[in-house]
């Protein structure tokens, strides 16, 4: 099982292990790519205005393009440790034990804008790159991503791929055969929203009870399974999609 998580806007600084090195992550079948948008991004950062502009930032946010300019040489961590925010708080996994670490570097993988996605063991430097971006003289990183991201997560995958990413990043490498995730709001007259506020949280939440589970789910109901037995509301609606119940 392969379970495929959003990056974050937001990153932890620092690392204490070797500048980047794309040779060394996985999925090098992605390589090429990732080289492109790295070296694309350092020399738009020599360029603050035209960096603000194509990365969405404001005018206080120049810590950002600091990190874009030092993309080959900052110290790097694991993105498991890189990526911070609400889904990863629910994650919490600062409190894996030995073993359940273990699982998380062979379960867990996230999207990303820059690398495409990332185990989440690969060492990663922080940068500032979202999936709607457009670089200058690249066109959309969708037509840069599709076909082979969506074929490298494949080969990645051993099983069932739960595609928990936003919809911006599902579409820069489609998995269509993978189990998503729909958080919905029910109202006392049980009447049901699309919640916003919560969905990373509980996203998060499904994500830690897929990495700690001893089970291996083979197909949607399998999800459910882990999602019901860790206190998670959930239905089946489809064969690809689990439904998240919030009050």
């Amino acid at each position: 099982m392969l379970v495929l998580l959003p990056p974050s806007e937001t990153k932890s600084d620092g690392g204490a292990d070797a500048p980047l090195d794309l040779a060394e992550l996985s999925m090098p079948q992605l390589t090429e790519t990732r080289e492109v948008l790295v070296q694309a991004l350092v020399a738009l950062a020599a360029d603050g205005e035209a960096s603000q502009l194509a990365l969405g930032l404001g005018p206080t946010q120049a810590d950002e393009i600091e990190r874009n300019a030092k993309l080959w040489v900052s110290p790097t961590r694991p993105a498991l440790e890189r990526y911070t925010g609400v889904l990863f708080d629910a994650l919490d996994a600062k409190s894996f034990t030995k073993a359940q670490k273990s699982k998380a570097l062979s379960r867990l993988a996230m999207g990303s804008a820059l690398f495409g996605a990332v185990r989440a063991g690969d060492l990663i430097p922080a940068y500032r790159l979202s999936g709607g971006s457009k670089l200058p003289g690249l066109g959309t990183l969708r037509a840069l991503w599709k076909p082979e991201l969506s074929r490298a997560i494949a080969a990645e995958a051993d099983g069932l791929v739960v595609d928990l990413r936003s919809g911006a990043y599902q579409q820069l490498g489609p998995i269509p055969e993978a189990v998503i995730a729909t958080v919905l709001t029910e109202k006392p007259d049980g009447t049901r929203t699309v919640v916003s506020h919560f969905n990373k949280h509980h996203k998060g939440l499904l994500a830690r009870a897929l990495t700690v589970s001893r089970a291996e789910p083979q197909d949607v109901r399998g999800v459910a399974r882990v999602a019901s037995k860790a206190g998670l509301r959930v239905e089946v609606a489809s064969d690809r999609e689990l439904i998240i119940l919030t009050d």
